[in-house]
This record gives structure tokens, C-alpha cells and sequence, in this order.
């Protein structure tokens, strides 16, 4: 007995710098076990590392301008009545066609376009972003980063610095963090705090409550009707129950009622529907690149390429169709055709790395490795992936740059030693001089 009791108090000298490590929720003002307690300049920093990480892994920004500053000015509306007014926010629309939002550490909050066409007012979308605020200012994501396993990844994240041209553990672990955020669902005592947090938000902005009602009625008519984009998306992050509405139900009937129908609080349906319009109209494009998705991932090239075809016929002005499309032929091995569509997609939007990446590529198959650099470099800082790398360090041996593609080859075959790319990484890391096995 005395042995056991010995381990036990062992354990628990070893682990209390752990447990005593606090974390204070700005919202409720209590004090949270954490195994670190991350720091708002930390958290802030964090989310700048992994926000944008995100968004390239979720297909890149909806490029609309005056959209996006009028999502923008209604997020920050609901800012200035938060718990955190100063954080650095930021308020992005994913090109996504999944119904989703998110909020990552730091202020970072993002609807997908997919959920912004379903909407039908602009108190349904402040009860969406007010519902991500919430999120921000109890600081969901970071308890979560700092109870689980995500903290020594997010810990590598802050502390190293990326040149952009490297595929090092630290740029590894910013896109795999920005993953796992993104995939990690609330728990319901989370979402429940999310959802009061989103309503004061919203009636201290004057809005109507009655949005938020609108909003979680129309998510139960979505929750029974069993679509997979729904599922897959929105759902499978924020968890939605009877309950969960019941509760928002009473919680605004029992301390907003007399805002419900006070014309003083705005819905703001005139000026949503004037923002959404030029959207809108993109939509029966990107039902044509949906369904080119769905014919690409069964491997019906053809098929993929003429439904993508017809998208950017009826949206030309969209770069992530004219990618579509490009990176088709790409595969289709149609360089002229390719080259086109992905040119003209870097016009459009040259901040989505999968275009660059597509176009380096191209580059080298035309053995213009110095133009396949260029594209493969500024992919490389949007969004570092095994195939950028690769193809980088190919660009540098065929220019010259030695020291750089063996460099590169030896990150490649490092961080995917099992993999086809990794081996091939690894073969050119040994032709050059190297000692890698």
C-alpha cells in the first residue's frame, strides 16, 4: 500500500507544474486547467500562422470585393459589443461550396460562400458570425488547443519562422494545424455558451433576435433533411440538437423578448440581398463545378473537364472554376489547354496556391524551370504542401541551385519516407551528394 501511495504522489509532484497552469476565460472571468496557459499575444499569433493556412486548404477567398466589406462591417458591428473588442479581427468568405463557418484563434472568422447563399438576411448572418465571435471572445478553440494533444503542434507553430521555400517540420505542422482546427467540433456545453455569447452580441448591436431564431429554425429543417454537405460540413463542427434550439429559445424569451418585433432592431434583409446579388448570380456556376468535382474524384476526366467547362463559360470572372478547369487539363496532360485556364486563374486571384502550383508544374513539362520556380516558390508561401516541395527542389537542380534542391529534397524525404514522392525525393537527395538512405 505504501508503494502505490509513493507512486501516486510521484506522478503527482511530476505532473502539478501541469495541472496548476490556469488559463482565464475573458468572458466568465473563472480560471481554466490547462496544461499551458497560451497568452493573447500567443493566441493572436497563432491564429495569423494557421487563418490563412485555412483558407487555402478550403479552396481560398471568395473574391467579391464589396461583399466582403459588407460581411466585414456587419462582424464588426457585433465586435464593438463583445467581450474582446481589440483583438485584430478579420472576416473572410471561404470559396467553399460546404455550408460552414469557423473561428480560429485571435479573431479570425470565416463563412464559406456555400452557407452565405443560404441565408436569407442580415440577422441570419450576424446570428452566424456573432455565434463564431462567441467562440472567439470564450476562446473555444484555444481551451481546446491547450487541453489536447494539438498544443505541442501549435507550441512548434509559434515558435519557428518559415522562409516560405521550405518544407521543415514548422511548415508541416502550421498546415496540419490549421487542419485539425478545422475539423475539431465544440463540445456542447461550447456551443451552447457560442450561441447566448452570439444573441447578447447581436441585440447589443441592435439587431433583431429574431434572426437568430430565423437561423436555428432553418438549421433544423437542414438537420432532418440529412444532406451530406450539411453533415459534412456545418454539422459535423457545430453540433446541432432539439435541445441546443430549445434552449436559445428560452434564453431569448426569457431576457430579449421585447426586442423581438421592435422596429429599432434591425433584420437588414434590403441591404443583404443588394450585397449577396453578384454572388447569386455565380450560383448556377458552381453547381456545374460541384458536379465536375464529384465526376473528377470518380475519375471521369472528361466528364469533370466539360462540366468545369461550362462553369467558367457562365462565371468567367471566377478564378477557382477557371482552376478547375486548368488543373483538369493538367492532369488530362493537355499543356496548351492548361495553361490557358490556369494563367487566366492567376490573373483572377494570384493569392490561391493550387494555381501556382499547377502552373509550376506545367513549367517544368515545358522545361522552363526558371518560370516553374517563380509559380512553385509562391506556392510554396501560400501554402506549403510535399508536391510544391518536391517540384521546387526539381526547379532548383534544373537551374543550378545545388545546395537549395538538395536541401529541399532532403525535407521531401524526411517528411514522407513511405511515400512515392518521399522516395523519389530521397533517390535525388543521394544523386546529389547526400547521405540519406
Amino acid at each position: 500500500m505504501r508503494r502505490i501511495q509513493w507512486l501516486i504522489l510521484s506522478v503527482l509532484v511530476l505532473v502539478q507544474p501541469l495541472i496548476l497552469s490556469c488559463a482565464v476565460n475573458p468572458v466568465t472571468g473563472k480560471s481554466e486547467l490547462a496544461f499551458y496557459s497560451l497568452s493573447e499575444q500567443e493566441e493572436v499569433s497563432l491564429g495569423k500562422k494557421a487563418f490563412p493556412e485555412a483558407i487555402q486548404q478550403m479552396q481560398g477567398e471568395y473574391e467579391d470585393q464589396h461583399l466582403k466589406k459588407y460581411v466585414t462591417a456587419v462582424g464588426m458591428r457585433l465586435v464593438k459589443t463583445s467581450h474582446r473588442p481589440n483583438l485584430p479581427y478579420a472576416f473572410k468568405i471561404v470559396n467553399d461550396s460546404s455550408p460552414n463557418a469557423f473561428a480560429m484563434p485571435g479573431g479570425n472568422i470565416a463563412i464559406t460562400r456555400g452557407l452565405l447563399v443560404a441565408l436569407e438576411s442580415e440577422g441570419q448572418l450576424a446570428a452566424v458570425l456573432g455565434h463564431e465571435l462567441g467562440h472567439v471572445t470564450a476562446r473555444h478553440s484555444v481551451q481546446n488547443l491547450q487541453r489536447g494533444m494539438l498544443l505541442n503542434m501549435g507550441m512548434l507553430v509559434l515558435s519557428a519562422s518559415s522562409s516560405g521555400t521550405s518544407y521543415s517540420g514548422a511548415a508541416q505542422q502550421a498546415g496540419q494545424l490549421a487542419g485539425s482546427i478545422l475539423s475539431s467540433s465544440y463540445s456542447r456545453e461550447q456551443e451552447r455558451e457560442a450561441d447566448r455569447l452570439g444573441i447578447d452580441y447581436m441585440v447589443n448591436a441592435q439587431y433583431s433576435p429574431k434572426g437568430a431564431v430565423e437561423l436555428q429554425e432553418f438549421l433544423a429543417k437542414k438537420s432532418g433533411e440529412g444532406e451530406a454537405q450539411w453533415l459534412q460540413g456545418l454539422f459535423r463542427t457545430h453540433p446541432f440538437s432539439q435541445e441546443r434550439m430549445r434552449d436559445n429559445q428560452y434564453y431569448i424569451d426569457s431576457k430579449y423578448s421585447w426586442a423581438m418585433n421592435n422596429e429599432a432592431y434591425a433584420s437588414g434583409e434590403g441591404d443583404f440581398k443588394r450585397a449577396m446579388a453578384s454572388l447569386m448570380k455565380t450560383s448556377a456556376a458552381y453547381s456545374d463545378y460541384d458536379k465536375g468535382r464529384v465526376k473528377e474524384q470518380a475519375k471521369d476526366l472528361p466528364g469533370a473537364i466539360a462540366l468545369y467547362g461550362q462553369a467558367v463559360h457562365k462565371a468567367p470572372e471566377q478564378a477557382l472554376l477557371q482552376n478547375a478547369l486548368g488543373m483538369a487539363h493538367l492532369k488530362n496532360n493537355s499543356l496548351a489547354d492548361a495553361k490557358k485556364y490556369l494563367t487566366k486563374a492567376v490573373q483572377l486571384d494570384a493569392e490561391y496556391f493550387e494555381s501556382h502550383f499547377g502552373l509550376g508544374v506545367l513549367y517544368l513539362k515545358e522545361n522552363n524551370p526558371a518560370l516553374a520556380k517563380e509559380h512553385l516558390q509562391k506556392s510554396m508561401k501560400l501554402m506549403p504542401t510535399l508536391g510544391s516541395a518536391f517540384f521546387l527542389a526539381e526547379s532548383y537542380e534544373k537551374t543550378g541551385e545545388l545546395a537549395k534542391a538538395q536541401t529541399l529534397y532532403g525535407q521531401v524525404a524526411a517528411a514522407d519516407s513511405r511515400g512515392n514522392l518521399g522516395r523519389a525525393a530521397a533517390a535525388r537527395y543521394r544523386a546529389l551528394g547526400g547521405a540519406r538512405r
